[in-house]
């Protein structure tokens, strides 16, 4: 009965799905410059990089345009791997950048953006990222929105903090509407919704074979006078990262 009310109530305020995170904040930018900062590509330069979550392979391709010798596109969606070669091979750039689901060559340097909220087993991702990095490579990375973001439910949050004041149940019935992939839980969406936090993205990191050499709380920029070490989870906008072995 709550469930069914909740449902009625996010089917009045939100009848379709919200575009909060469309990515058309990086409309006329570059994401890679955006995220990891003007310093990057010359980090890149002459390096095998992979992109790991690489999607459509618009950052490969431009890490490929942009100075790295050789850029591996790694991802487990087949469709979305398809599309990336295809722009490879309109981009000309096909010969230094290739995606495949899977790679055991080791890189100088791995990007990750926009993943870790969404990885199924995150801890194992971390693992694999130190397989598959050089002795004194790096990872570069961001991650946003966390959890206790307003918009940190994504899709879910069709108005701030949402995702935290609807049941999971509420919100799945309500994203049925306009989703009908069977999902029943956040973990089941599409691209996965692991309600990764601040903390527990430390903690994931501290456990593994890697250590952050950077670790970066970027604040919503209207909180930016309210974040603290003690508000941080609810006011950070992006976590940013870099990676080395232990």
């Amino acid at each position: 009965m709550w469930t069914a009310l909740q449902v009625r109530l996010l089917n009045l305020i939100a009848p379709g799905p919200p575009t909060a995170c469309s990515g058309s904040a990086y409309s006329q930018k570059s994401k890679l410059e955006t995220l990891l900062g003007k310093g990057f590509f010359e980090a890149i330069t002459g390096k095998t990089v992979i992109d790991f979550g690489c999607g459509e392979g618009t950052d490969a391709i431009e890490m490929a345009q942009r100075g790295a010798s050789r850029v591996i596109g790694v991802d487990i969606r087949d469709d979305v791997l398809q599309i990336a070669r295809k722009r490879a091979e309109t981009a000309h750039v096909e010969d230094r950048c290739v995606f495949c689901r899977e790679t055991h060559e080791r890189a100088d340097i791995i990007v990750s953006l926009d993943g870790f909220e969404h990885f199924a087993e995150p801890d194992a991702v971390l693992e694999t990222l130190a397989r598959l990095l050089r002795p004194s490579g790096v990872v570069w990375g961001s991650f946003g929105y966390p959890w206790y973001h307003p918009l940190g439910g994504h899709l879910f949050s069709v108005f701030p903090w949402a995702h935290l004041l609807f049941s999971e149940s509420a919100l799945i019935r309500w994203r049925s509407r306009f989703k009908n992939d069977g999902a029943t839980r956040f973990s089941e969406v599409a691209g996965g919704l692991n309600q990764m936090t601040i903390k527990r993205f430390i903690r994931l990191v501290e456990a593994s074979p890697l250590r952050f050499d950077i670790l970066e709380l970027v604040p919503i920029r209207k909180l930016r006078y309210l974040h603290n070490r003690l508000t941080r989870e609810f006011t950070t906008s992006v976590v940013r990262f870099r990676l080395i072995r232990r």
